[in-house]
């Protein structure tokens, strides 16, 4: 795993550290010096010395209540680590009707990244997205055919309680969508806070061993869970790559970017169309405006 620098008066908010890579990131950056503030749904998770926020990040009215939080406590944000997200197996909405990949997968980055505007750019921010590479192929077993990439049509939406509808749902393209969201909006926000010193880049870690990977393997499959855990990442592994991005003293100014791991890769062609990425903003803003 990368070494973190000195990281002594710099803020750092990470997302998701209760467990597995979320909970590796916190702590490492906390080692490296860094004031940790950890927003979570369960604080009895989080290892000690962190600054805990607690909230439910698929909820639209916690992520502006932890973001004023956080912003009230901080004039300066040096780091933030979207790592927050799941996979669910059934078409379930949020408490605002929105599909649960879709609030907690995509908007809840969005979300924090855009309420903490001013900090991330008084801090000259590095914002991570962790992502993952099923926005380059929904195929969940892929020993035959060609990658199949997430799609997204965002003709005739007006809200996001339009997209990923009960009616043809599947639960492995859904999560993909919403990944391929995440990434989309972050080439945009990329460009816009560039003239401030921010950076917003995405990644994939890896195939790691995280709660999220039992939803994921296959029915078929499953008999053979530990076995195939086994040959997966491990979270510290994984966390690695989200490290790096963080704090890696030679990928200071580096933005707009998509990683596979440690080596920059490529996004479906619908991820970097501008009118796309527009309409993508202009439903995200109207979500957090209610």
């Amino acid at each position: 795993m990368t070494a973190a620098p000195d990281l002594r008066n710099e803020v750092a908010v990470v997302t998701g550290a209760s467990g597995g890579m979320g909970r590796i990131i916190a702590t490492s950056l906390a080692n490296a010096g860094a004031h940790v503030v950890a927003i979570v749904r369960d604080p009895a998770r989080v290892d000690r010395g962190l600054d805990v926020v607690v909230a439910d990040l698929s909820r639209r009215a916690d992520v502006i209540a932890a973001a004023k939080v956080v912003a009230d406590r901080h004039e300066r944000i040096h780091l933030i680590v979207n790592n927050a997200g799941a996979h669910f197996a059934e078409h379930r909405l949020s408490a605002d009707g929105v599909e649960m990949h879709l609030a907690l997968d995509y908007l809840a980055a969005y979300g924090l990244t855009t309420l903490l505007d001013g900090p991330l750019r008084r801090g000259r921010a590095r914002v991570v997205n962790v992502a993952s590479d099923t926005l380059n192929d929904t195929r969940q077993v892929k020993l035959v055919g060609k990658p199949r990439p997430a799609t997204v049509d965002l003709t005739g939406v007006e809200s996001f309680a339009d997209l990923n509808p009960v009616e043809g749902f599947v639960p492995f393209e859904a999560y993909a969508r919403a990944k391929l969201l995440t990434v989309t909006a972050g080439y945009a926000l990329a460009r816009d806070f560039e003239p401030d010193a921010v950076t917003v880049n995405a990644l994939h870690p890896g195939i790691v061993a995280t709660d999220i990977i039992d939803d994921l393997v296959p029915a078929g499959l499953r008999p053979f869970r530990g076995l195939i855990r086994r040959g997966m990442l491990t979270p510290a592994e994984g966390a690695g790559t989200a490290l790096r991005l963080a704090t890696d003293p030679e990928l200071a100014g580096v933005t707009g970017r998509y990683f596979v791991r440690d080596d920059e890769a490529t996004t479906p062609p619908v991820s970097h169309d501008l009118v796309v990425q527009r309409r993508l903003l202009a439903l995200s803003e109207a979500h957090f405006a209610r």
